[in-house]
């Protein structure tokens, strides 16, 4: 009987994996900074993202980056475009997640999301703490916007790179349980974990 019932879902997932495998999976890479926007000092949050999303993908996959100020509204609204208008699967943002005044990108990711995941933000916390005890004063978060993921990361390269690292064994299953792009990972970095029946 339950196989029976599992059998129309995993039809749906290969149907979803043909269709998807014939164009780029496109990822959304945000970077939030009133300095970088303004080409005071270059990026280095978005091509750090871009660098380990490419180490950890086996899929083909196309950047979206943007670089933005930080600003609410303005990163709202990019979110918004990434997700509804350019049909990321994953949207991954750097920067504006700490205390300061000018920091709202969680803010700004609440009010766009249908839900909140907050073990993303849980797990990254507790990987960043084995490094610096400042890593209490991130805020940052994820969630949902209709078949999008959106994540927070911190604006330090390093930082990024151990924090992606530690969220990204349950992203593709996430996107799966989206009805999104299957994603698949180079194992030798990340090992994307879907239960059996999937």
């Amino acid at each position: 009987m339950l196989r029976n019932a599992f059998l129309p879902w995993a039809a749906k997932q290969y149907f979803l994996y043909i269709v998807f495998m014939a164009s780029p999976i496109r990822i959304g890479i945000v970077t939030v900074s009133d300095r970088a926007s303004r080409g005071v000092y270059q990026d280095l949050g978005g091509p750090a993202i871009r660098d380990c999303l490419t180490e950890i993908l086996s899929c083909a996959w196309e950047p979206l980056p943007r670089v933005i100020p930080d600003e609410r509204p303005l990163i709202e609204t990019t979110l918004k475009d990434l997700c509804d208008q350019e049909h990321c699967c994953l949207v991954v943002t750097t920067g504006g997640t700490g205390p300061a005044r000018r920091d709202v990108t969680p803010e700004a990711t609440e009010a766009v999301c249908d839900k909140l995941l907050d073990g993303f933000g849980e797990l990254m916390r507790s990987v960043s703490l084995k490094f610096v005890p400042t890593a209490i004063l991130s805020r940052q978060i994820a969630g949902i916007r209709g078949q999008a993921l959106i994540v927070n990361l911190p604006g330090k390269p390093s930082a990024i790179r151990d924090c992606l690292l530690a969220v990204f064994p349950a992203i593709p299953y996430c996107i799966d349980l989206l009805e999104g792009p299957y994603l698949t990972t180079h194992d030798s970095v990340v090992k994307a974990f879907r239960p059996k029946s999937s």
